[in-house]
């Protein structure tokens, strides 16, 4: 008897829907299906068909756009466990997975585990990763002829078939969509933008990342700038694009908050300067009867991450130390808490009251 074949072993209809199609070597024999078997039924005209090396997929015909991603994955962890030439026997780590009920949209709560389950560390990312995400710009699973997957560093993995494995010496933590891990939009964006020439799709992609919820500008050009994607005019272009449609979308969520929450209307898009000309700053908002400005904050560097809890930028901080006061919102929270910034403003407008009026400016259009 093989050694490999278990005394008892499980038959094939057992498993649940999403992994009856595609199974590694090591899960057929865990089985009871012998190497043997499986390669006589892999046979052309045969029953199954082998997919990637030590793949199987249970049945004739093209496989199917997430078949193919499964296929990619179990061949990552099985290299992963088996730790020979292509593998490093170590398993890396994730952190934790993150569901999603659909195929798109942020993330829902962190699931217990890491780099476990049946694709090790492993997660789709690049193209694949954004139709997942489900990215209009994006092509469809079945029309990739790549399959991008994202493994540790340590893993010596060479690309086969229509596998490319990306490599990163720190792994974000994957969403699961339809049960397969993806890493997040901001990180897809990255690994599909350093192997897009083309400078249009990069653009559609971007825009779409902001204008759809998939992710914030800052933490996508902190990805495209690890990633040192930077340098490349025509991602310097896209990145412009998607800043300037990020803020679009602010100043609309700002309108809608000012009138939709019954706030005094503020003077729109204004430059604050001393008497003497000397510019202050410029605001989105301003109510000059009580001395308070409105900034949205959603400034990034294109050198380092951007941190959106940071301290007041020095004009906000000049503006304070004369008596303005200064509420600084970032879209996200326009986006996802728009009540709660609202009430934020009013509280700054009640308290002006009870303060010493602040000094003269001069108020200009911006």
């Amino acid at each position: 008897m093989n050694s490999d074949t278990p005394l008892s072993p499980r038959p094939l209809h057992h498993l649940p829907d999403g992994g009856r199609s595609v199974l590694t070597s090591r899960q057929l024999r865990e089985h009871g299906v012998t190497a043997a078997e499986a390669a006589e039924r892999c046979r052309p005209g045969g029953p199954w068909q082998r997919i990637l090396p030590g793949v199987h997929l249970l049945h004739p015909g093209p496989a199917t756009g997430e078949e193919r991603l499964r296929a990619a994955l179990l061949y990552a962890a099985s290299r992963e466990r088996a730790g020979g030439p292509d593998g490093s026997g170590g398993t890396g780590g994730t952190g934790g997975m993150h569901r999603s009920g659909s195929a798109g949209g942020p993330a829902g709560a962190p699931v217990p585990g890491a780099g476990g389950g049946p694709y090790g560390a492993a997660m789709i990312t690049g193209l694949a990763a954004l139709a997942l995400h489900r990215f209009s710009a994006a092509p469809s699973l079945r029309a990739l002829d790549r399959v991008d997957v994202l493994v540790p560093r340590t893993r010596r993995l060479r690309p086969t078939g229509y596998v490319r494995f990306v490599r990163a010496a720190a792994l974000p933590r994957p969403r699961e969509i339809t049960g397969l891990p993806a890493a997040p939009a901001a990180r897809a964006l990255a690994d599909a933008v350093a192997q897009l020439p083309d400078a249009a799709t990069v653009r559609r992609l971007l825009v779409e990342a902001v204008r759809h919820g998939h992710c914030e500008a800052s933490a996508l050009v902190a990805e495209l700038s690890r990633a040192r994607l930077l340098a490349r005019p025509h991602v310097v272009d896209a990145v412009d694009a998607l800043l300037a449609e990020g803020r679009a979308m602010a100043e609309g969520l700002l309108y809608d908050m000012v009138r939709g929450y019954a706030l005094p209307e503020p003077l729109w898009n204004v430059e604050l300067r001393l008497p003497g000309g000397t510019l202050l700053a410029g605001v989105d908002a301003y109510w000059p009867a009580q001395a308070v400005a409105l900034e949205i904050d959603a400034r990034v560097s294109r050198q380092s991450g951007y941190d959106p809890l940071g301290g007041l930028a020095p004009a906000g901080e000049h503006m304070e130390r004369m008596g303005i006061t200064v509420v600084r919102v970032t879209p996200r929270k326009l986006r996802e808490c728009l009540e709660a910034q609202a009430a934020v403003v009013r509280t700054a407008l009640i308290a002006a009251v009870d303060r010493e009026p602040a000094p003269y400016v001069v108020i200009r259009p911006r």
